[in-house]
């Protein structure tokens, strides 16, 4: 799979944020503020998600950017009811136990990418499952295709609550 090098220009910061000024205020919103870090249950998390296998035997990959994403993160159901940029907006839940079932969906997707995969989340009350890579890029898997959010989980959480379009991953080769 190839993965894109960049995203679309994103909007202009405030002095005080580090995410655009619309996407601090709906992350605030849902629960979020500079500092959060819930570290206890990241790891919880991260116990159960190591614990399962699948009935084939496929096991989650659990690293430092899924937890650091899941600690700061975590818990957090975040919805906007501005209009997107591209596409319509959908609610997003930052929780890995939503793709529990998913690990060899997400170790394919790992493979195909040749780093690991770990769940994030999903969107879209379940349309799509979210997933973060050891490099902490984040990609949305629903039944369309493998797209590609951001090449950190704030501009991903950006791309996800402006509705700007995702790039599709491709095949190559």
């Amino acid at each position: 799979m190839r993965r894109p090098d960049s995203l679309p220009a994103q909007q202009d910061r405030t002095p005080s944020t580090r995410f655009p000024a619309p996407v601090d205020a709906t992350l605030r919103e849902a629960g979020w503020q500079p500092g959060r870090w819930n570290i206890r249950q990241a790891e919880e998390w991260a116990d159960t998600l190591r614990a399962h296998t699948s009935p084939a035997g496929h096991r989650h990959a659990v690293f430092p950017a899924a937890v650091e994403a899941w600690a700061e993160f975590g818990t957090l159901h975040i919805t906007t009811t501005t209009p997107g940029r591209q596409i319509a907006p959908s609610p997003l839940r930052i929780d890995p136990l939503r793709g529990l079932h998913l690990a060899r969906t997400l170790n394919d997707l790992g493979r195909a990418l040749e780093t690991e995969v770990a769940p994030l989340g999903e969107e879209g009350n379940g349309r799509a499952v979210l997933a973060i890579d050891t490099e902490g890029r984040v990609y949305s898997i629903d039944h369309t295709g493998d797209w590609y959010l951001g090449s950190d989980i704030d501009r991903a959480l950006t791309t996800l609550i402006t509705g700007t379009q995702p790039t599709r991953l491709t095949h190559t080769g």
